[in-house]
């Protein structure tokens, strides 16, 4: 059987309130369950999984990711537009969470950390037929989202096109 897509993404985090608090403000992500304390699930808005995230508290005592070892490195969550793009890196700034931002000219990227230091990717497909050829692609370039939006649009949806099979 072949993968269709990621269904749900689970994280060990340090404290349940915190990081819901956190994903429900940068993603809009909304609590589908929780176990107070303990776990939470969360869904992006028109999902159609139970949940998205599932976020499993270890305690306050718990180390963090140690980046360039063995392990996850990040998710990378899809918006449908430059606009909601530019949302959470609004959300992101103001909450001293962004840690980078990239061209990669198939996509436009932002970095983040949670509060727990864990590492996540929140991205916009660029349409499919304006990618640049195969060489051209691994140039990674400086993100200029206001380039973008002039370019794109703030309300093309790229993801709408592709559906939940993606």
């Amino acid at each position: 059987m072949p993968v269709r897509r990621l269904n749900h993404a689970v994280l060990y985090i340090r404290e349940v309130a915190r990081s819901v608090e956190f994903y429900t403000d940068v993603l809009d992500f909304k609590v589908v369950d929780e176990i107070p304390g303990r776990a939470a699930f969360l869904g992006a808005k028109d999902t159609i999984n139970h949940h998205d995230l599932g976020l499993f508290a270890v305690g306050t005592q718990a180390g963090g990711p140690t980046p360039g070892q063995v392990g996850l490195y990040h998710l990378a969550w899809e918006v449908g537009t430059l606009g909601e793009l530019s949302e959470i890196a609004q959300k992101l700034q103001r909450r001293g969470a962004l840690v980078g931002a990239t061209n990669h000219q198939v996509s436009k990227s932002l970095y983040a950390k949670d509060p727990d230091g864990i590492e996540f990717e929140v991205m916009w497909r660029v349409p499919r037929e304006d990618w640049p050829s195969k060489d051209e692609q691994a140039r990674l370039l400086p993100l200029d989202l206001q380039e973008s939006v002039d370019r794109w649009g703030a309300d093309l949806d790229t993801g709408a096109a592709a559906g939940s099979a993606t």
